[in-house]
């Protein structure tokens, strides 16, 4: 799907022709980003370049322009990755939402996108238009949305002269989900797989091509789940450009603004919104998700009202389901603190105890086993949690079963001793033909390194 740069109207004056190494301007694409002004240093010269500043050198001469040019990035490079964002969400707390979003996009450039949802997150495009920064929207169209939703789209592009870049959830997946369950199948068993479907999965992608993202939330949306949120951290979810662990930075440049503040910016300056708000709709999702709340309910409780659910979320924000003391991650509700579990994917087998010992002593399986020791309350494991649902999905009936143990608390001496446990999470690998388990060795947790090693050892 191409996708543009989207310029506000008054910033186009900034870029000069002279901002781009060639007037033969290629439209990038979420997924398959590349920077237009990064310099491409080759791996070789830059490990040759590390090499190097550690011997003195007999003779000066010898060090060649290519590899001081290449140590001069290595030590830039390095800057950035070291960068506590921590601290700089401490500096910058009690900034206004428009410069965080400046910060932001003065930072990471082509490499950051507004999160966009159609409702009050408008307020984060006009922001982003005040800079005169260049910037670039996207959304997800999960197909279920509201047609006031749609127009808004529309309106907001025409309004800003900008593209969304939209993502859609895999046809084949919602075909599925439809087929087997029919169109309203969340009403009677949670709102959680199809959100997984039209939304966490591409949402995934898209942050794939991206090294930050921003986002609308804010601590007054949801006492239970976002009460906590910094205006910037390293993402304890999703995965960015370079993939892994800490490799996406989530700004939320109105996280310590209240809604009534929104609103007022956003009559003050005049900006589209969704009509669905004067319906009395404050939090916008998908038309059947979400319905009108009356004078006094929480916005929150618009969406998903027919659960009893621990947290009001989607998947989108899991990380903002806080630690308690005792390090168990927990979702308010009603006064009460409960342990929200992962990896419920209904292709994800649960063993107890019981059924971990069985699978050990098994010699001889019919089929291979692919288990993860984790605890529910452990970002690490958080993070991995679309990746293993959906390889649990696409491994189901492939003659490999997907499993989880829950290895904390009376279990983890146990999972120390027997089961390899070093840190969560651990992955093991159970063949059809071997009595002991095989520890999956790399942190890249994405579903074709799992599935590669996998083919490696099953």
């Amino acid at each position: 799907m191409a996708l543009a740069i989207n310029v506000s109207s008054s910033s186009s004056s900034v870029i000069s022709s002279s901002s781009f190494p060639s007037s033969d301007l290629k439209v990038p694409q979420i997924g398959s980003l590349r920077l237009l002004d990064r310099i491409n240093v080759s791996a070789a010269s830059l490990s040759l370049s590390r090499k190097r500043s550690s011997v003195k050198a007999l003779n000066v001469q010898s060090i060649t322009k290519e590899s001081m040019v290449a140590s001069e990035l290595t030590e830039k490079l390095d800057v950035v990755e070291v960068e506590d964002f921590e601290e700089l969400a401490n500096r910058l707390e009690n900034a206004s939402p428009l410069e965080i979003m400046d910060k932001a996009l003065e930072k990471f450039g082509n490499d950051i996108a507004i999160a966009f949802s159609g409702a009050e997150d408008v307020a984060l495009i006009e922001y982003a238009h005040l800079t005169g920064r260049p910037y670039r929207v996207f959304s997800l169209d999960t197909g279920r949305l509201n047609p006031e939703t749609y127009r808004l789209f529309d309106t907001v592009e025409k309004h800003y002269g900008i593209r969304i870049e939209y993502m859609f959830p895999d046809a084949v997946e919602v075909q599925a989900l439809v087929r087997n369950k029919g169109l309203f199948s969340f009403y009677e068993d949670g709102h959680q797989e199809c959100c997984r479907i039209r939304k966490v999965r591409p949402l995934r992608r898209a942050l794939k091509g991206l090294r930050a993202w921003i986002t609308g939330q804010r601590k007054d949306q949801s006492p239970g789940t976002r009460s906590e949120i910094p205006v910037v951290q390293v993402d304890p979810v999703f995965e960015g450009l370079d993939g892994g662990v800490g490799s996406l930075v989530k700004w939320n440049p109105v996280a310590n603004v209240e809604g009534n503040d929104v609103w007022n910016f956003l009559r003050t300056m005049d900006v589209p919104v969704n009509t669905l708000h004067a319906a009395g709709y404050v939090s916008i999702g998908c038309e059947p998700c979400t319905r009108a709340v009356l004078p006094g309910q929480h916005e929150r409780e618009g969406r998903w009202w027919w659960e009893d659910a621990k947290a009001k979320e989607c998947g989108l924000h899991k990380g903002n389901i806080k630690e308690n003391t005792n390090g168990n991650a927990t979702a308010n509700v009603n006064g009460t603190s409960t342990v929200v579990d992962i990896f419920n994917s209904e292709n994800v087998v649960n063993l107890s105890r019981q059924g971990i010992e069985n699978l050990m002593k098994l010699e001889n399986r019919k089929e291979a086993w692919i288990v993860v020791l984790y605890a529910p309350w452990c970002p690490f494991c958080q993070a991995m949690e679309t990746s293993f649902d959906e390889l649990a999905d696409k491994l189901g009936g492939n003659g490999v079963k997907v499993a989880k143990f829950r290895a904390d608390g009376d279990q983890k001496d146990f999972a120390k001793k027997e089961l390899q446990l070093g840190s969560f999470p651990t992955i093991l690998v159970f063949p059809k033909n071997s009595s002991r388990p095989i520890k999956y060795p790399s942190e890249k947790r994405d579903v074709d390194s799992l599935t590669s090693f996998l083919n490696l050892v099953r």
